[in-house]
């Protein structure tokens, strides 16, 4: 983005707020406008709100809800009242919302009126009383039990609370096995408002401070979409709030108004490519400033079509719930294509050898050789309640998200796959993200999942899972041309060995293939 509005822009909601009252905080997507002076007072009385119910500093307060304004108020109050503030998915069936209420000890728990059937069973199994139930656009029909949302703030004044202090998100990571776990850290002794690492980290994808426009369009509950919202409103930008929009739909919200800054999963991103050229000739996106993306790897050929269509406006992270790792732009990329960028400010990273065991964390391996990626957090923390989980993911004050890479002489860290990932056939390395790249940039693919199928003699075999575009038969004819096209690119161990189409690749809210919901069957690929 241009430095001309962010050159001595406020930084910090409360102090945007104070100096641009009637500036558009955000616009619902019933068209719903709400000024920063509104969204403060409403975000002050909630903090009264919470404090009213009895917390203090350091309790947590949870919420299962859609991409709403509520969002934005929760974390702005709790932000500036010392609590911990725990997101978690709609999608949850009981039994999830219950892990995640119970494990965080979540004092107060805000519902959105379409859920409480599914989350009153939850509150119930996780010990949370009725006058600590809250449900947000329950428009007058409040259920027996609950507390109503607009009720609470309606009762709490509408002035700054005595004592700000910073709080904290305490997000629930699902890793590959087992329950959730929370990544908690300590909470500052400082005033309320973004900290250094946060600003170093969205100057460093182009988001800058100004009366920009930011498009929020992915799940918020998510530790990115979650992050970009909230230093939205720190930096001063009107958000334009989106929930689920179609892939054409995203086109239209950029063209109507104006969005400069989005953050988008490479999913996003390629299915706006694959839109008729005609129909995304409709929209003018001559606006964007910053397309961010991350959570996912994003294929080359799906970012080089990106940067000539929207500029060289993308900017790419490497980061995880446990911390922001690093970041390259568009110029940086494609200077050095396959980067993920070099470390943010006061990120050291390390690349280990697998121990003899097999399991990561060993020696520190020369440049250009792939390994386990490790950074130091500039923010430690811990998984709540799980001391053995937080001492297995580290080595030496380093974490790993399980990630394998390696670094080049200049220090650019450049991703291979999750190690889980790897297949190994033949005892040599597959890594799937190699294999998806190739495929996804066939013309008859509308996404696709590589994994390992178990194999007597090799160990494993390479297997796809391919969506096919709207129109285009899965049978063998396409099997055999995906096949060709694969040879064309990759060494012949890598070829699959097996393609299966699928009416969809199961991928999480955040865009990662859930690759444990994949089985394969036999060869069928010659």
């Amino acid at each position: 983005m241009g430095t001309a509005a962010g050159a001595g822009a406020e930084v910090g909601f409360g102090v945007v707020a104070d100096a641009h009252p009637g500036r558009p905080a955000l616009v619902e997507p019933d068209g719903t406008t709400t000024t920063y002076g509104e969204l403060a007072a409403r975000v002050d009385r909630l903090a009264h709100a919470l404090a009213g119910l009895g917390l203090r500093p350091g309790d947590c307060v949870a919420a299962m809800l859609p991409n709403s304004r509520a969002f934005f108020e929760l974390r702005l109050a709790t932000g500036r009242s010392g609590l911990y503030f725990t997101p978690f998915s709609h999608h949850f069936t009981s039994a999830e919302a219950t892990h995640v209420v119970a494990d965080s000890e979540a004092r107060v728990v805000v519902v959105d009126a379409s859920l409480v059937e599914v989350a009153g069973p939850a509150l119930d199994a996780a010990g949370v009383p009725e006058g600590r139930r809250v449900v947000w656009g329950s428009a007058g029909q409040v259920p027996a039990g609950w507390l109503a949302y607009e009720d609470l703030l309606a009762a709490a004044p509408a002035t700054p609370p005595p004592h700000p202090r910073a709080g904290g998100v305490m997000l629930y990571t699902s890793g590959t096995t087992g329950r959730p776990k929370a990544v908690r850290r300590a909470l500052p002794e400082a005033p309320p408002g973004p900290n250094p690492y946060e600003l170093d980290f969205m100057a460093r994808v182009g988001v800058r401070p100004g009366p920009y426009t930011q498009l929020c369009a992915a799940p918020l509950y998510h530790a990115a979409p979650g992050l970009f919202a909230n230093m939205a409103m720190q930096l001063g930008h009107t958000v334009v709030l989106a929930e689920r929009p179609g892939t054409e739909d995203w086109l239209d919200l950029i063209q109507r108004h104006g969005v400069q800054v989005l953050f988008a999963v490479p999913t996003v991103l390629h299915r706006l490519l694959r839109l008729p050229a005609e129909v995304r000739a409709r929209y003018d996106v001559s606006s964007l400033r910053a397309v961010v993306h991350g959570a996912a790897p994003c294929p080359p050929d799906v970012k080089r079509r990106a940067i000539d269509w929207f500029g060289p406006v993308l900017y790419e992270f490497y980061a995880a719930t446990e911390g922001g790792v690093t970041a390259a732009s568009s110029a940086e990329w494609l200077a050095r294509p396959g980067t993920v960028g070099l470390p943010l400010a006061g990120v050291e990273v390390r690349i280990l050898s697998d121990d003899e065991d097999g399991s990561p964390g060993g020696a520190p391996v020369p440049a250009g050789e792939t390994g386990g990626v490790y950074f130091r957090p500039v923010v430690p923390f811990t998984y709540h309640k799980d001391a053995e989980k937080t001492q297995r993911s580290m080595r030496g004050g380093y974490f790993t998200a399980g990630d394998h890479g390696y670094v080049d002489e200049d220090g650019w860290l450049y991703l291979r796959d999750r190690r889980t990932d790897l297949i190994i056939s033949g005892g040599v390395n597959v890594y799937p993200a190699e294999v998806e790249a190739v495929l996804i940039a066939h013309p008859d693919v509308a996404d696709v999942a590589v994994v390992g199928m178990p194999d007597e003699e090799w160990g494993h075999r390479v297997a796809a899972v391919v969506q096919p575009e709207p129109g285009v038969p899965g049978d063998d004819g396409l099997a055999a041309r995906l096949a060709e096209h694969c040879r064309g690119e990759l060494a012949g161990f890598k070829v699959p060995r097996v393609i299966e189409f699928r009416e969809r690749v199961p991928r999480s809210q955040a865009g990662k293939v859930l690759r444990r919901e994949i089985r394969v069957g036999r060869p069928s690929v010659p």
